[in-house]
């Protein structure tokens, strides 16, 4: 089971709001947490990055921001996400997108509340009345109860009911869940530097992340993102305990980076699936039966490496789940604490569980 070191530190993290647009408030918290555990901390537009004594011996990057609403008018709330981004379509190029339309009706009765996105004051709490997307908008469009006050701009996050049990954790994960295990690692004795970006599911974080690099990386850069990773069922999503990557819709992964993951996932037992063939194989099923084949996904890596010219690329490892993009997406603690295990072995530190 995992400690309770870190399920505290969980608890706090998913307790504090970081909708996509509006993660200030939480980057707060988030410094607070690592300077407890002795990280160096310094604080960028869209970054927050941690430091321990030998910064440049790993690098890992999680994104905070998670998926909430934005008021954008009188009475008025869109999918902030699409807001951020500055995106008033949804151009199916990222699975994010794909979903968007299938998870239209999963927010339903949802209990949602406003704060201030710089101090992260409350300011009121409502219930989802009615979710659609709006065909002149082409963006998901929400009808609330109780939020007639807020004025454009402010933040409306879903209430988030963390469920912890000796078998999985339930709430919304995507992606809290590996940050808070970046921050654990800071207790356990990291001495790495660890990354985590606003706006990735705005697809904007990668930039913020490059600019960093630009700055104050070497040469070249090599970069290991962590992040959660959909499945449909809970069947699917333990077949593997982790999930690993070649390349996703924008770029190949570095393959040396790639295989030193799947090493060490071998040498500590811990079984895997790359999430680009899973995706393959799933597309060949689709042609045959004449349906559109899935995106392989857009991810933070991809985005990076494709826009670097070169300074930045790495891989990718991810906690599979179930309930993408909802308040039941859940992950199992089999595979949380394979997870933690392993970015232990990467940075050279015991193993906690």
């Amino acid at each position: 089971m995992l400690g309770e070191s870190f399920q505290d530190i969980l608890k706090i993290l998913v307790r504090s709001p970081s909708v996509v647009g509006a993660e200030h408030s939480f980057f707060r918290v988030l410094q607070r947490e690592l300077e407890e555990r002795g990280a160096n901390v310094t604080w960028y537009e869209g970054l927050l990055v941690a430091q321990g004594n030998q910064p440049d011996s790993i690098m890992f990057s999680a994104h905070i921001d998670r998926h909430g609403l934005v008021c954008t008018g009188p009475d008025e709330f869109q999918y902030a996400a699409f807001v951020s981004g500055g995106r008033s379509d949804l151009l199916g190029n990222s699975v994010s997108e794909e979903l968007m339309k299938m998870i239209v009706d999963r927010f339903g009765d949802e209990s949602v509340y406003a704060y201030e996105p710089w101090s992260g004051a409350y300011r009121g709490r409502g219930r989802i009345r009615n979710t659609y997307v709006c065909p002149y908008r082409n963006n998901l469009i929400f009808e609330l109860d109780g939020m007639s006050h807020l004025v454009a701009g402010t933040p409306v996050a879903f209430h988030d009911d963390l469920r912890i049990t000796e078998d999985s954790l339930t709430g919304q994960l995507d992606n809290v869940l590996t940050a808070a295990m970046l921050v654990y690692l800071f207790e356990l004795g990291f001495q790495g530097t660890a990354f985590f970006t606003a706006q990735e599911e705005a697809g904007r974080s990668w930039r913020y992340l490059l600019e960093w690099f630009r700055r104050f990386g070497g040469s070249t850069n090599q970069l290991v993102v962590v992040d959660t990773s959909p499945f449909p069922d809970t069947a699917a999503a333990r077949v593997q305990t982790l999930v690993l990557r070649h390349r996703d819709a924008n770029a190949a992964f570095n393959p040396a980076m790639t295989q030193q993951l799947a090493d060490t996932c071998d040498e500590l037992g811990i079984s895997y699936q790359f999430k680009d063939d899973y995706i393959q194989a799933e597309n060949q099923k689709l042609s045959a039966q004449g349906l559109p084949p899935k995106s392989l996904g857009s991810t933070e890596m991809g985005r990076i490496t494709a826009s670097s010219g070169g300074l930045v690329d790495g891989t990718t490892l991810q906690i599979p789940t179930t309930g993408y993009h909802t308040m039941n997406e859940s992950a199992s603690v089999f595979a949380c604490e394979a997870f933690l295990r392993v970015l232990c072995r990467l940075s050279g530190i015991g193993s906690p569980v």
